[in-house]
């Protein structure tokens, strides 16, 4: 096995930051401790600074968690494109639990040289995968420029780009209240993801600007099946009107709407988020909460180019959503009165 920064960092008694520090030349390092960190490099055959960078310029990793869903795709067409533009060839890797992994894909592209890593909604987005964040770290102090997308963890020393997701549950919330929607919910992935904790900060938010109390929050997967199963728990609990974590999320809640007899928008109304896919297309044609794709690649990119960033603040760029309102929100139906009452 290849030594890697925590490795080093063991060896010679310090923190990873430090080994870092040392590897990027950075002040604030005392020479004992810094004679310390190299004699640790020599021991381990640790890669230094810039080998990779000089050996092979012109790829770049870009690591996606699947491609089934259509938000993959759709960046990884646009950051390839701007990158060919910089002269640069994409190699695109899918990490999926039934195939390699983040980790494995990390090797290898070390392995290959490569310039730089994009990782798309990766294990930095996972909170629960706090011991796979010091790979990044590696990453910079082989001299590999790395950015994360829609999910950077507080604190680690990574550019990142991400959409406002806080916002995108906020604008859906207040589209279907403006609606006359009182009984909202809200279907999202796992909660130790970043965007799941954001998208339900955002629902909040927008349950308070409404002045509506009743929180239905239903956690499944994001997929189809898993906003099938969350519309069906939602339902149960009075909701009119769903907020999805994503696109396929919304195309499974529309599915357990018509399943139980109820038709979109007239009985209940629906709003997916990342916009990727051809929602326009489909019946009735989705609203959603749509990602800055093309702003983002151009960030994330931008990044790319400027590392190493020396003792410059590391940049976390968030983009604003935009609603996309189509036919599948309109006003909650007004319950009839009992005549007989």
């Amino acid at each position: 096995m290849k030594p890697r920064l925590r490795h080093v960092a063991e060896l010679a008694g310090v923190s990873q930051a430090t080994v870092s520090r040392v590897l990027n030349g950075k002040a604030g390092v005392s020479e004992t401790t810094r004679r310390e960190v190299l004699r640790a490099l020599n021991q381990l055959g640790y890669e230094p600074v810039g080998v990779a960078r000089a050996r092979r310029r012109g790829l770049v990793g870009l690591i996606v968690p699947e491609l089934d869903n259509p938000v993959f795709p759709r960046f990884a067409q646009a950051i390839e494109s701007r990158l060919a533009n910089e002269g640069l060839t994409t190699v695109l890797c899918t990490s999926t639990p039934a195939g390699m992994v983040e980790s494995d894909y990390l090797e290898v592209l070390l392995d290959h040289a490569v310039t730089g890593v994009i990782l798309v909604s990766g294990l930095g987005a996972d909170t629960t995968a706090v011991d796979d964040h010091a790979r990044y770290l590696d990453l910079l102090a082989r001299g590999v420029a790395a950015v994360l997308v829609n999910g950077a963890p507080t604190g680690l020393p990574v550019p990142s780009v991400t959409v406002d997701h806080a916002t995108a549950a906020r604008q859906a919330v207040g589209h279907l209240a403006a609606l006359g929607h009182r009984r909202i919910g809200l279907a999202i992935g796992p909660r130790r993801y970043l965007p799941s904790i954001e998208l339900t900060e955002g629902y909040r938010q927008g349950l308070a600007e409404a002045r509506h109390d009743d929180e239905l929050v239903s956690e499944t997967l994001y997929g189809i099946e898993g906003g099938h199963a969350a519309a069906v728990q939602l339902l149960a609990r009075g909701a009119t009107g769903i907020v999805c974590g994503s696109d396929l999320m919304a195309m499974g809640a529309i599915r357990a709407i018509r399943e139980q007899g109820l038709s979109v928008p007239g009985d209940v109304s629906v709003i997916g988020f990342d916009d990727a896919g051809p929602n326009p297309y489909v019946h009735p044609p989705l609203t959603s909460v749509q990602q800055p794709f093309e702003a983002m690649a151009q960030a994330v990119v931008q990044l790319l180019g400027e590392q190493p960033l020396g003792d410059r603040d590391v940049p976390h760029l968030r983009f604003r959503p935009e609603l996309v309102v189509r036919a599948t929100t309109g006003p909650a139906r007004v319950p009839a009165v009992d005549a007989t009452g």
